[in-house]
């Protein structure tokens, strides 16, 4: 079974998401017959790599909100990641440009630490509340997961990746994602948000009894939701 996950480093549900579909995975039986990829999906292609704006003030002006409600989404969005453990300061986030970080997943897939490198980054985004967008802080982060420096300095001084960055959004568009976290499951299933575990838990059973079965399930009754604010 192969599972393809489209997020965005800035994208707390996706985080939230990543963490309540690896709760299912350990829970299903046929874990080790899984094979989960990272694909890339940026929210805003266009934000800037030194942000001039807050999040807070960027979330006001995109939903037409005051400062005080954009704070109290927030709070109440690093409320819902609490149960997974996960500790997100929304409200000081620095909201830049993922391009590079998306980058840095990829480079790291060659050395098996794509999962790692991707958890690394959204803890360095939404807990120690840094650009992601820095030269610095991804060289930093490399050395923190073991990546060769040199390796990683190479790769962000030219262009290594970023077709395949555009390629990956490219096709969760082709395939019908309205946002992210999308889930792919054998090019055949979607799941979109950041599901509980047990409606992931639920659909790798339904697919897995199929598979055996070699029986369509594809009835309409696959688990969707679209998180708005991630759109």
């Amino acid at each position: 079974m192969e599972v393809e996950i489209w997020s965005d480093i800035g994208c707390p549900f996706c985080y939230i998401g990543k963490y309540n579909f690896e709760v299912a995975l350990d829970q299903f039986d046929a874990k080790d017959q899984v094979k989960v990829s990272h694909r890339s999906f940026r929210l805003d292609p266009t934000a800037s790599v030194e942000p001039v704006e807050t999040m807070v003030e960027l979330l006001a002006k995109k939903y037409g909100q005051s400062i005080e409600e954009a704070e109290q989404m927030n709070m109440q969005i690093s409320e819902a990641a609490r149960p997974a453990g996960l500790e997100l300061n929304l409200n000081t986030v620095v909201p830049s440009n993922t391009m590079d970080a998306h980058r840095l997943v990829k480079h790291s897939e060659s050395a098996g630490k794509e999962d790692v490198a991707l958890e690394r980054l959204y803890r360095a985004y939404f807990t120690e509340n840094r650009n992601v967008a820095d030269r610095e802080t991804l060289l930093e982060i490399s050395g923190d997961i073991g990546l060769e420096i040199s390796d990683v300095e190479k790769m962000l001084s030219a262009d290594d990746y970023k077709e395949a960055v555009i390629t990956d959004q490219n096709e969760a568009n082709q395939l019908g994602a309205q946002g992210v976290p999308y889930f792919v499951i054998n090019r055949k299933y979607s799941i979109s948000g950041a599901q509980p575990p047990e409606k992931f838990l639920e659909v790798l059973k339904r697919i897995q009894q199929e598979e055996k079965a070699s029986v369509d399930l594809s009835d309409g009754q696959d688990a969707t939701c679209t998180d708005e604010y991630c759109e």
